[in-house]
């Protein structure tokens, strides 16, 4: 039988960025933006405060854009200050590339595992989908979701008892399946 699992945001992951006040290297996403218009032309970005000493910085999402090329329900989410808009944002690599940011995403997530009737089988069938794409050790969601170590499903590995169709080591952001053999 085949196990679904699934990996769920579970906040606003934290932005890594240089602070210029203080030197920090995080920020914290809170869902709020900015926008500014200037006759037909529009900016708007979405503001991050430093985990450190609580400085704003501004990632850009629009800049010197025609307000006529905005969709009108776009806009409307900005200026509402909708989470769901900053996380959305949050998630496409060429706004993540333009301002020179990354995502940290340590704490921001969490396994459901809809249960844990499948610990005490034979054989495992699990099937783990990423909602959204956050970069996680495949040893670490196996560990947290069959309740083991990280050094026992490294050992799991090595014995051919723990086998995938992907690369168990290193980060993965895809979903992908697995067979435990106890």
């Amino acid at each position: 039988m085949l196990n679904n699992w699934a990996v769920i945001p579970a906040c606003l992951p934290l932005v890594r960025r240089r602070c210029h006040a203080c030197g920090s290297g995080r920020f914290r996403a809170n869902g709020k933006f900015r926008v500014n218009a200037n006759h037909k032309r529009i900016d708007a970005w979405l503001l991050a405060l430093c985990a450190a000493c609580g400085d704003t910085a501004k990632i850009t999402v629009l800049e010197r854009t025609n307000v006529r090329s905005v969709r009108p329900e776009l806009l409307d989410r900005m200026h509402d200050n909708d989470a769901t808009l900053a996380a959305e944002l949050l998630q496409d690599p060429a706004l993540l590339r333009r301002n020179r940011i990354a995502l940290d995403w340590e704490g921001a997530w969490r396994l459901d595992t809809g249960g844990s009737d499948h610990l005490d089988r034979e054989v495992i069938d699990v099937s783990v989908r990423f909602e959204v794409r956050i970069p996680v050790r495949p040893v670490r969601l196996i560990a947290e979701g069959c309740g083991l170590s990280r050094a026992e499903v490294e050992r799991l590995i090595t014995e051919g008892k723990l086998v995938s169709a992907v690369r168990l080591s290193g980060r993965i952001s895809g979903d992908f399946t697995f067979t435990l053999k106890r």
